[in-house]
């Protein structure tokens, strides 16, 4: 089977080459890529797939289905393409969307023989505001029996853990007043906001180390001499498990709200990003796609390193089993979010490592299609967890 998918791979790769090429020269933001979508639904509906757009109310998302017609399990690759402002793919988004399509492409070819079916999923907005929490909460991945998706990255590693998230913003409001002539019948809203980063750095001291608190002043006043009547700040809470996190964040509300009682401003709190799950890795799906990873050229693969990052991947892990493995550019040291990662992206090194990538996920899925005891334990497992 795999020189049969090796095969099919020769006959698509160039597309998929000019495909990544094309995002890289067009990038586009978070729920902005209608371009990057067409291009790649277009390339769907080429090979036979059903494309739905627009789906889980967010325009730039689409789920692409291949239907064998005969029973088994349903598999999802997952293509994110959005882009950061500035350095375009400092991501390597452009890889993700082409090698989750070029995957769904090459298991489409060969499920007649297993029977079962097989999604591609666009899930927008990765970097601000995941598509895949809608698609998580809105039932997309109910019957999907797993779910995976590949990262470039410097080296490769195994799929690994990423921190739940909430984005939490606080508005202070107060009552303006000439800061020098009666400062007395002013309330000050940037107090209230800087006794807000005053508690939360007390209360750094007092949770577990996993925990990640970082924020910004957004808003603070208009002049130094008036009395700030607005102030705002933006801040993320990150921990290493949802509860634990739910349990921080109560006491960052608490923090915020004797903010507000020691200075007199009102407070109103609301998220301005949707929250990211902690990513529960299934152990016994990534084993074997390391196993097809290192079968199709790949020298080495890493342990999944410790992350203190956050993925909308991890909602989709606590619905389905899931893997977010990275695909090493073969550029140790290489760091994400740059201009240098953006650009690796289109050499022909990176060519080669995104076929890779694209058949070791594909070599995957039939795995799972072929062998229904291996498809028992990837869910035994994640219904233990």
């Amino acid at each position: 089977m795999k020189e049969q998918l090796q095969r099919h791979l020769e006959e698509i790769q160039q597309d998929l080459w000019s495909m990544s090429d094309h995002l890289y020269h067009n990038p586009e933001l978070g729920d902005q890529e209608f371009e990057s979508m067409t291009l790649l639904t277009d390339f769907l509906a080429r090979h036979d797939f059903q494309v739905e757009k627009g789906i889980v109310n967010r325009s730039t998302a689409f789920k692409a289905t291949y239907d064998s017609g005969l029973p088994g399990p349903t598999i999802a690759f997952l293509a994110e393409y959005d882009a950061l402002p500035g350095i375009g793919h400092g991501c390597g988004h452009n890889m993700i969307g082409t090698m989750g399509v070029g995957a769904g492409v090459l298991l489409s070819k060969v499920v007649a023989d297993t029977g079962g079916k097989i999604y591609v999923l666009g899930t927008p907005a990765e970097e601000t505001n995941g598509a895949k929490v809608d698609m998580a909460e809105q039932g997309v991945f109910e019957d999907i029996d797993a779910a995976m998706m590949l990262h470039p990255a410097d080296e490769s590693y195994e799929s690994g853990d990423s921190l739940a998230m909430d984005a939490i913003q606080f508005d202070y409001t107060g009552r303006p007043s000439h800061a020098a002539a009666s400062p007395e019948k002013g309330i000050n809203a940037l107090d209230a906001v800087l006794q807000l980063f005053n508690g939360i750095n007390a209360l750094r001291q007092h949770v577990q180390s996993d925990v990640r608190i970082h924020g910004i002043i957004t808003e603070g006043g208009k002049a130094a001499n008036v009395v700030p009547e607005f102030a705002s700040a933006q801040f993320y809470v990150r921990a290493s498990e949802r509860a634990y996190l739910n349990e921080v964040v109560e006491k960052v509300k608490a923090i915020a709200y004797g903010a507000a009682q020691m200075t007199g401003a009102t407070l109103e709190m609301h998220n301005y990003e949707l929250s990211y799950d902690d990513m529960q890795t299934n152990h016994t799906l990534s084993k074997r796609f390391t196993q097809n990873l290192l079968a199709v050229g790949t020298e080495t693969v890493h342990p999944a390193k410790d992350s203190y990052g956050s993925l909308d991947m991890g909602n989709v892990s606590h619905v389905c089993p899931s893997i977010h493995p990275y695909i090493g550019l073969d550029s140790p040291g290489l760091v994400f979010h740059t201009q240098e990662l953006a650009d690796l992206t289109i050499t022909d090194n990176s060519h080669h490592v995104l076929s890779r990538g694209a058949l070791s996920m594909a070599l995957t899925g039939f795995d799972l299609l072929s062998d229904a005891e291996l498809m028992r334990q990837v869910k035994a497992e994640f219904a233990q967890k």
